[in-house]
């Protein structure tokens, strides 16, 4: 592990000293971290003037693909080594954590439990003021206004869909379970549209979805688009050969007991 590393090229002039102290960096190391966690040397970068930083294998269990990194240092005109800092590092092969996605983006249908809150912003493209008018942006001093005029006026709803709130819900409904394309609309002998358990919305997204009021239906209760479908339809009808058989006439025992006896 003393043996002189790859050194790889950097714009600054090349420190030799540095570059070469892989056994003063590995000391350092090595007060820090178990001996059986640090493989052999990886190389050396040279940060710029006067710094370099050596690379060792770890060994650690469950840090595959990490390195020990180890910064060094000297002053200018002097050749005594010093040590900046020893970090772990991940390397191009290395297992960590995915990016980080925020909690209101990783929330999904079902994840609320009674009492949990997830509060809505203010500027939400989803949702645009009920009682407001004209194109142009509203500050949030104009926002609060509105929802206390909405409040004390006793007005119902503050906020409405937005045209591209309605536009993604319509879509998010058509490619989900209640769409055209679920497993259960592919087989289905007819679609919603001509279902008699349909129930209508009003409003834009009318001429699309509708909800499903069959008790024995999967979909009971749900979205569904008119192109959707299920074994449930109200006018789905059994073929002769699907239908059950009919119970066999009932068969009248006479034999006495002492006939059976004589068996």
């Amino acid at each position: 592990m003393g043996e002189n590393p790859s050194v790889i090229a950097t714009t600054s002039p090349s420190d030799a000293i540095l570059l070469g102290a892989v056994d003063i960096a590995l000391a350092a190391l090595l007060e820090q971290v178990d001996k059986v966690d640090v493989g052999p040397a990886l190389g050396a970068v040279q940060e710029g003037d006067h710094v370099a930083t050596h690379a060792f294998d770890c060994l650690r269990a469950g840090y595959r693909g990490w390195k020990w990194s180890v910064t060094v240092a000297r002053a200018e005109g002097q050749d005594l080594v010093t040590i900046d800092e020893v970090v772990l590092l991940p390397g191009e092969d290395a297992i960590i954590a995915p990016q980080w996605v925020p909690y209101k983006d990783r929330i999904r249908p079902g994840d609320l439990s009674p009492g949990d809150l997830l509060p809505v912003e203010d500027d939400d493209p989803r949702l645009v003021p009920t009682y407001s008018f004209g194109d142009d942006p509203l500050s949030a001093d104009d926002k609060a206004q509105i929802r206390q005029v909405a409040q004390d006026l006793g007005l119902g709803r503050v906020r409405t869909l937005s045209v591209e709130g309605r536009e993604l819900a319509a879509q998010r409904w058509y490619d989900g379970d209640g769409g055209p394309e679920a497993p259960v609309a592919q087989s289905a002998p007819a679609k919603c549209t001509s279902c008699g358990f349909l129930v209508r919305l009003a409003g834009p997204l009318s001429e699309v979805f509708g909800v499903c009021a069959n008790g024995n239906a999967n979909d009971d209760g749900r979205v569904v688009s008119f192109d959707h479908g299920c074994g449930a339809h109200s006018e789905v009808q059994l073929s002769r050969k699907q239908q059950p058989l009919p119970p066999a006439d009932h068969a009248f025992d006479t034999l006495t007991s002492d006939e059976f006896e004589q068996l």
